[in-house]
């Protein structure tokens, strides 16, 4: 391997963390690019892995190459798409991150109506409610709610997440219904796990304008949002809830919102994507129909 195939074969290895990952990704042996890697490395007299003999590590030096790497890689998969006429036909692989119940009610649909209007368009769907390194992993796009963490990111924002606080008829008719947010104390809280910090996701209201938040005593916590809905359906206490969530619910009398006149402020969905690169016409096609979606659910 010689030249921009010698970057690829590091690219890949990092991406993988494994020689015999990455050279199943690429239908090569991990002999070869591991000797890819070592030509590399002499030909620009830095060391850009630290060894085991289960994984690879990146070094200091071998971080900052993989970020210009992957940025390059990706504009010249895309000045190759160009030159061969396929620029207006999306095609390749299409790498998303998003939100489990989100990836799968509103993202999936999506992506499986690109895929049919794009039959040279293949799909890497990673659904999850952490963030993923979008340059190191190596994805087109994600869909992050909130405010966004990361500024280096490039980011399009495609909507808004509305937050509801509800309950099942059956608590309501035990317990009753709260009608302002100090009662909320008084009643079994189901909340959601962050996965990052496995901490509470506190609840967020508004009063008179203002934002109010507060953490409640958990009966029940729960890292999964479909769980999260479940819990509440069988009567286990309140929950705050993406709307899109619990809509279905709500509309059949399964769920009961509560306190609407206190909710808080949307989140914004955004579509993030890593920085300094060309944008493929896979990933344009995508951002064309989350914006679409955005503005006709807006």
């Amino acid at each position: 391997m010689n030249g921009l195939q010698s970057y690829v074969a590091f690219a890949e290895t990092a991406k993988h963390g494994s020689f015999a990952a990455a050279a199943r990704e690429l239908g090569s042996a991990p002999s070869t690019l591991a000797k890819a890697v070592q030509r590399l490395e002499t030909a620009l007299g830095v060391k850009l892995f630290h060894r085991t003999t289960r994984q690879v590590n990146l070094s200091a030096d071998g971080e900052r190459l993989f970020q210009r790497c992957q940025r390059i890689l990706a504009e010249v998969e895309d000045l190759q798409a160009e030159a061969a006429g396929t620029r207006a036909a999306p095609s390749g692989r299409l790498r998303v991150d998003a939100p489990i119940v989100f990836g799968r009610r509103v993202v999936l649909p999506l992506l499986a109506e690109l895929v049919r209007v794009h039959p040279g368009l293949q799909l890497d769907l990673r659904l999850q409610d952490g963030h993923a390194d979008l340059v190191k992993e190596g994805v087109d796009l994600a869909v992050r709610v909130g405010a966004l963490r990361d500024s280096a990111l490039v980011a399009r924002r495609i909507g808004s997440q509305a937050m509801v606080l509800c309950a099942s008829p059956a608590y309501l008719a035990r317990r009753g219904a709260p009608r302002t947010i100090e009662q909320l104390a008084g009643h079994d809280a189901v909340v959601f796990r962050l996965p990052a910090s496995g901490r509470a996701r506190p609840w967020q209201f508004r009063r008179r304008g203002r934002p109010v938040e507060l953490v409640p005593p958990a009966r029940v916590q729960i890292s999964d949002g479909e769980g999260l809905v479940a819990a509440v359906a069988l009567g286990l206490g309140l929950a705050q809830l993406p709307e899109y969530m619990v809509d279905r619910e709500i509309a059949r009398g399964e769920l009961v919102e509560l306190l609407p006149r206190c909710r808080p402020l949307p989140l914004p969905i955004s579509a993030v994507m890593p920085p300094g690169r060309l944008v493929p016409a896979r990933v344009r096609v995508l951002l064309d129909a989350l914006a679409a979606l955005g503005r006709r659910s807006g």
